[in-house]
């Protein structure tokens, strides 16, 4: 039995967004770029952040979700001193301190030692949380006071890159949900000043780059095609996306069994097992034991995700014709 090939334009787009234009905007020139509606991204970047934004480009748009698992790296720049509105430049300045004077480098170490671990993070009132169905940035601007509830998050590390008061630029490993705006505010809060980031920046996330992402301004300038896109080094099949989940290679007598949704035994006939996550320093997320959601390929080629229950593999989302 043979598996049709996979259409060229089904797979996933690094972009290096700059700042200014928003996460849709981004996408609506690759959509124009690339010829095509089926297109979204994988997690906003606010308008005045930049960094990589990963696109999921035909099919591969099943595989949002999934982007959502691994930790995020950013480098991010605070005025200390002002506290905003929305903790970023685009905000009214609620507070002003010059506290900031009397800071030394020891002291802002220790403070930022003490946010690294497991916290509780309340999200920034100006954000895309839902309130009762409502985005929480709607409510504000409609003059509703919101006080969203915090959630926990992981700060991996947190890494001093430039201490010239009132300016503190940093470099962050963070689990996802950590909203870098709300991180800004409570060092601030904390540091005895306020603070609210004016530039913020995202260099990876898991083992993808902004380094090997295309800027967005050739997917605005033409500079971008349909046809060249595949053979650029910003483009990623849909099998070679998602490193941070385990893997397990299937063979061709099980392709009908992915067809119908049948489960699969953790191990094959041919001795092929479920290989744990490829990325380092990447948690799933899942219990203790629980490799997550689990990658089935065929060859190199993506053809099902799956998740591992009692050594057998649930397919939950197949990509075969």
């Amino acid at each position: 039995m043979t598996v049709s090939a996979v259409p060229a334009l089904n797979g996933v787009l690094l972009v290096d967004k700059s700042p200014g234009p928003t996460s849709h905007d981004v996408v609506e020139a690759a959509r124009h770029a690339l010829r095509t509606r089926r297109i979204g991204h994988t997690g906003t970047l606010d308008p005045f952040a930049s960094g990589l934004l990963i696109l999921c480009v035909g099919r591969a748009t099943r595989l949002s979700e999934y982007f959502h698992i691994p930790d995020k790296r950013y480098e991010a720049e605070l005025r200390l001193g002002l506290e905003t509105a929305s903790h970023d430049p685009d905000g009214e300045v609620v507070s002003e301190s010059r506290a900031w004077r009397g800071l030394t480098l020891n002291r802002v170490g220790d403070i930022l030692r003490g946010f690294e671990g497991i916290i509780d993070q309340r999200p920034p009132a100006l954000s895309a949380k839902r309130i009762r169905g409502r985005r929480a940035h709607a409510l504000v601007r409609q003059g509703a006071e919101v006080r969203l509830s915090p959630h926990r998050i992981t700060i991996h590390s947190l890494r001093i890159l430039r201490f010239d008061p009132p300016v503190l630029r940093l470099a962050a490993r963070v689990s996802t949900g950590t909203y870098m705006r709300s991180l800004a505010r409570d060092l601030g809060r904390e540091l005895g000043c306020g603070a609210h980031l004016t530039v913020l920046r995202r260099t990876a996330i898991a083992d993808l780059s902004a380094a090997d992402a295309i800027p967005d301004a050739q997917l605005r300038d033409g500079e971008v095609t349909a046809d060249g896109i595949p053979t650029s080094g910003s483009w990623l099949e849909s099998g070679k996306a998602l490193s941070w989940l385990a893997s397990r290679c299937v063979t061709e007598m099980e392709i009908p069994l992915l067809r119908t949704g049948k489960l699969l035994d953790a191990e094959s006939d041919e001795g092929d097992r479920v290989d744990a996550a490829g990325a380092p320093d990447v948690g799933t997320g899942g219990a203790a034991g629980d490799p997550g959601p689990v990658r089935l390929l065929y060859g190199d080629r993506l053809v099902a995700i799956g998740e591992l229950r009692n050594g057998r593999i649930q397919p939950r989302k197949v990509f075969l014709d």
